[in-house]
């Protein structure tokens, strides 16, 4: 990610996560977001590590990846039970491009959990990187949808 921090550190051992300097960008780069992203990005507990609604230790569940034109794409986090009292869905529109990298490396965990995201415009929409503790998702799309609740 471009800003945001989200690094394994052995030390710890845990990851060292900070989205303060995407936080301290985000007013600059929120005018150049599409809206439904602007909207996400920009809510006051998408950052907030005590919120029920931040998105870090959210619980990856399911990547839609359509088949037909019409179709958009969506990826569902189930919520954490010591966290969050419902799961998340994003739903993509106009997705140009769809990757997830997995890196194997972690062994010691039975799901793949939001460490962090970032949302970043472009010039025919954004960018959507969401870093999980063992794989990174990116998508690229002209907007997407954030629902809280079963969606």
């Amino acid at each position: 990610m471009k800003y945001v921090k989200a690094d394994w550190d052995p030390r710890l051992p845990g990851f060292h996560v900070d989205p303060g300097e995407y936080l301290e960008q985000l007013p600059r780069l929120s005018e150049d977001l599409p809206s439904g992203a602007r909207k996400f990005a920009t809510d006051a507990d998408h950052y907030n590590f005590r919120s029920a609604r931040c998105v870090k230790d959210l619980e990856l569940a399911d990547v839609h990846v359509p088949v037909g034109r019409n179709e958009s794409m969506s990826i569902r986090f189930a919520p954490n039970a010591w966290k969050h009292e419902e799961g998340l869905r994003i739903e993509y529109v106009g997705v140009t491009s769809f990757s997830m990298e997995s890196h194997r490396e972690i062994d010691w965990t039975e799901a793949e959990t939001v460490i962090l995201d970032e949302i970043i415009p472009t010039q025919d929409g954004c960018v959507h990187e969401i870093a999980l503790t063992d794989a990174t998702v990116l998508v690229r799309c002209s907007d997407l949808r954030a629902t809280w609740g079963d969606g």
